[in-house]
Formats: structure tokens, sequence, C-alpha cells
């Protein structure tokens, strides 16, 4: 179990929990760095504890600061970009999970590299529907 959260990492990305239905994963976008204008297939939260920059969610865009949320649905276009003096750390919920179990990507290009050659997949498991994760016995509910 995960009883607290770091408050900072020297990784880019590095995941720190996945579930059957979500996964939590921790970034640290450098000074002059960014995310990656890309589209995920699954909802994605993201909450910002700390750095500046315009964030790119569809089309709009707008300031994020420490504190600041921001909730893309999959399908949906974004970039955030750190255009601040300090790295822009933030924790993101993928909703199910969008990158292997294991991932500790020290650098951008690194993780674009693993993505790219299909080694940073989600497993399998937590891919499945809720019905086929209760019939397989993954989870298990009271009667």
């Amino acid at each position: 179990m995960l009883t607290a959260l770091p408050s900072k990492s020297a990784e880019f990305r590095r995941v720190l929990w996945t579930g059957l239905y979500s996964q939590l994963v921790l970034m640290n976008v450098p000074v002059g760095g960014d995310i990656g204008d890309e589209i995920h297939t699954v909802d994605q939260i993201l909450t910002f504890t700390s750095g500046t920059g315009p964030a790119q969610v569809g089309g709009k865009e707008q300031e994020v600061k420490a504190g600041d949320l921001i909730i893309v649905p999959a399908g949906t276009q974004h970039q955030f970009i750190n255009t601040g003096p300090t790295p822009l750390l933030l924790y993101t919920v993928y909703s199910p999970a969008e990158r292997k179990p294991t991932s500790v990507h020290k650098t951008k290009e690194q993780g674009d590299k693993e993505e790219e050659e299909g080694i940073d997949e989600p497993p399998e498991w937590s891919q499945k529907s809720k019905a086929e994760n209760e019939k397989e016995g993954w989870v298990k509910v009271p009667e």
C-alpha cells in the first residue's frame, strides 16, 4: 500500500502504483521541457504540485501552476510545457492503466523510445472489463 507520495523525483516518469482500473504516475518535467503532444485511449487526471507553464487540452490553452487539476478525457489531444524557472512536477492518474507497472523513465526520450518499441505497455489484466475481472477472480465481491 502506498501511504505517502514523493514530493519530488529525479526521473521524468515513474509509475508509483497500478491497480485493476487505474494507475498513479509521478512526472517531473525539466525547465524548458514538455510531456509531448499526445492522445491516449484512456482517461487522465493530472494534479500539478510545482512549476508553471501552458496546458494545451483539446485545442484550448491555459496556464497551469501548483494546485491545479486538469482532466483529459480519452481521445483528447494534450500537451503540457514547462516555461517556469523550476521543474513542473505532477501526479497523473490514468484509467485504465497506460504504462507498464514497473516503468521508470529517466528522460522523456527514454520513455518515448520504450513506448515506440512496445516495451512500456500496460498489463493485459488492467485492460479488462469489470465483469471479466470478477469472472476471473481478480475482484471478489462479498455476497
